[in-house]
């Protein structure tokens, strides 16, 4: 969510400036405020900002032409309803934030003590306190809904204050608190992702990807979206790659897909009692689906492949004929073994029986 102001270094006029500015809030969430006062920003300058019950906040993300920008990625319309910035933060300002998100985490314990309750059926994420304790905005998730009127209630007896509450759905909240993925990096949706896409087990399919929840699944208990990000790509890719219906037929015997590599073009095929996979290109597939439907059986999968994918069959060979290496080699050291064990047994044999006495020879 963080943008990068190109622009920064150019001097504008003053009264050509754009005088929308945008600012941040707490949980990545940003809104556009009118700069009527003509006040001069740095990029994270805390300022108070007007909102519909009070005051809150914020720090300033971005300014000038490149708010314009944005505005209209978003539509938002430029007009005399958007709310006014009235200053840069002070220390009493600052002071009294600080100790309006102190009051956040205690506030969220107790709330949820009191849902448990009243036995709601519902997941309280985050709590947003505005700056002059005016107002206090509850985030929730719920797969229902959720009669929370009486909450309402017990929650304004309880913390003297006006009381909002915003139902988010489970990306939104993942967004909100942030997080690890499983790629090592910050969530996309807590730093740059806005919009959030239906993402179906399609995706998992076409990028031949192993249909298992636990590595599918995000933080937020959905599928992953970086799913969609590669998927363009994939669907490109297999428009040029034949359906494989039935096993290929072959003199050799028959021979079954176990894997396509999509972007090479190859679909390795392996045999039932053989343990090496034979690639193939995906002209020689096609050549042979045609005539395994006019009743003709090729020689084998080896004769259609062409040398040069002969030499990519070495490195799959190597893999899947370790055991016949190692039984050979185990089978050649125990024919060692047998051999050195005859010649010792023959010089013991040797030097076991007694040796007969020479004739003399006359004349000695």
């Amino acid at each position: 969510m963080n943008v990068f102001d190109w622009l920064s270094h150019m001097d504008v006029p003053a009264g050509q400036r754009f005088d929308v500015v945008e600012v941040k809030f707490k949980g990545g969430r940003k809104e556009y405020f009118r700069n009527i006062n003509q006040l001069e920003f740095v990029t994270g300058d805390y300022v108070v900002c007007e909102m519909a019950s009070g005051q809150h906040i914020g720090s300033v993300s971005l300014q000038g032409e490149l708010v314009r920008l944005q505005m209209k990625r978003k539509n938002v319309a430029v007009n005399d309803d958007l709310h006014v910035i009235y200053r840069i933060a002070t220390e009493k300002d600052l002071d009294k934030h600080t100790q309006a998100m102190a009051r956040e985490m205690p506030t969220l314990y107790r709330t949820r003590e009191i849902i448990r309750e009243m036995k709601l059926n519902m997941k309280l994420s985050d709590v947003e306190f505005q700056s002059d304790n005016s107002k206090t905005t509850f985030y929730y998730s719920s797969e229902e809904r959720v009669d929370f009127r009486e909450l309402i209630k017990a929650l304004a007896s309880e913390f003297k204050v006006r009381i909002e509450m915003r139902q988010i759905s489970l990306r939104q909240e993942a967004s909100r608190l942030g997080g690890l993925g499983s790629c090592g990096r910050e969530l996309c949706c807590s730093t740059w992702l806005t919009d959030f896409k239906n993402i179906s087990t399609s995706a998992a399919r076409y990028q031949n990807l192993s249909l298992n929840p636990a590595k599918l699944s995000g933080q937020c208990g959905r599928l992953k979206c970086c799913l969609n990000y590669e998927l363009e790509t994939y669907i490109d890719a297999l428009r040029d790659i034949p359906t494989v219906e039935a096993p290929l037929k072959t003199k050799k015997g028959i021979a079954t897909l176990q894997k396509t590599d999509i972007f090479k073009k190859i679909m390795w095929f392996g045999f039932d009692k053989d343990t090496n996979w034979y690639p193939v290109p995906i002209s020689k597939v096609m050549e042979i689906i045609e005539l395994n439907k006019n009743n003709i059986i090729p020689e084998s999968l080896e004769v259609l492949t062409p040398e040069a994918d002969k030499s990519q069959d070495k490195t799959p060979q190597r893999l899947n004929s370790d055991l016949e290496n190692l039984d050979k080699k185990y089978s050649e050291e125990q024919k060692k073994k047998k051999k050195k064990k005859n010649r010792s047994n023959k010089n013991k044999n040797n030097t076991s029986k007694p040796q007969a006495p020479q004739a003399a020879t006359p004349g000695k």
